[in-house]
């Protein structure tokens, strides 16, 4: 019941955040959008993408719009906490295959972790790792379900299917091609981040961890030690603050968004044949893709925390 929480949370901070930064991403698309109109006339009719960047608004929730890959995001966070509900709320001593399924999982990103995180570190950092592994992994496949992407407005002449050239506004998308959604995702572990690391080392521990000298120095090199240890942490501070959760953002966003757009690719393409030839390859390669996004995510958020909350045997204090 402690873990179904814990993922109903995760998902809900999600969903909020997830609302915001597309609620924003909107408002700020119209703003440009109406001022390159009334600056700059159109001189030519400009060819749309196959896959739009932006998540287009499907209705609006009061002022709140609700775009295709939000829709999508609430499917997959309500399939998740009912499986994970009817799997886990009988726990019984012999289990059956859902609860077989869940333990496994849970159980083998407990020891995963367990290789990177302190035991105290990993009962933190589990519940959103975990529900984060498991809402990117059936995200990243709902790229592959028929429908997702490919069913909704569309351009052509009325009346005439074959006038038809591609899905303009589709009613579903996939999660995580929407970069709103994976930068929520990569500001829940900054922040979470952040707040671990400081529950673990302390505020000036942290400080010292990240600034202090590392190696054993006698009184002459401990000063020129000391500003080349400064800089190293500057330079790591501006990992932690910036590089780390832009690389968590864009590096799933831009998997995911150019599997999508390379399979509707294929699928555009005039002839029938063709198109099933390449999309046949295109499924199996995004497949894989979609798996092993997922895990680098979840990996790699780990592994960041891993370098905030670890004590080094060759911190010296001076």
């Amino acid at each position: 019941m402690t873990h179904f929480r814990k993922i109903a949370f995760v998902l809900a901070l999600l969903a909020v955040l997830f609302t915001v930064t597309a609620g924003a991403q909107s408002a700020v698309s119209a703003v440009t959008n109406s001022a390159v109109a009334s600056v700059a006339p159109a001189k030519a009719e400009v060819a749309e993408p196959l896959v739009p960047l932006a998540a287009p608004t499907l209705f609006y929730i009061g002022p709140v719009p609700v775009t295709n890959s939000m829709l999508l995001t609430w499917v997959v966070a309500l399939l998740i906490i009912v499986i994970v509900r009817v799997t886990t709320g009988k726990v019984t001593e012999i289990p059956g295959t859902g609860q077989n399924v869940m333990e496994a999982i849970i159980e083998g990103w407990e020891s995963l972790m367990g290789n990177v995180l302190e035991p105290k570190v990993v009962k933190w950092v589990f519940p959103f790792a975990t529900t984060f592994f498991i809402f990117i992994v059936i995200s990243n496949l709902t790229d592959l379900l028929p429908g997702v992407g490919s069913i909704g407005w569309v351009h052509g002449k009325t009346g005439d299917f074959r006038s038809v050239q591609h899905v303009e506004v589709p009613f579903l998308r996939p999660p995580t091609s929407d970069v709103n959604l994976t930068t929520a995702m990569a500001a829940i572990f900054f922040v979470m981040g952040l707040y671990w690391a400081v529950r673990y080392n302390g505020f000036w521990g942290l400080i010292k961890h990240t600034f202090g000298v590392k190696v054993d120095a006698n009184k002459y090199a401990y000063v020129p030690l000391l500003l080349l240890f400064i800089f190293i942490g500057v330079m790591e501070s501006f990992s932690i603050l910036f590089i780390r959760p832009v690389a968590l953002a864009l590096r799933l966003y831009g998997n995911i968004f150019g599997g999508e757009t390379m399979l509707t690719m294929a699928m555009s393409q005039k002839s029938t044949l063709l198109a099933i030839a390449l999309a046949l390859p295109g499924y199996f390669f995004e497949t894989v893709v979609c798996l092993l996004q997922a895990f680098v995510f979840a990996m790699l958020s780990v592994a960041f925390v891993g370098t905030m909350c670890t004590h080094s045997d060759e911190e010296h204090g001076h």
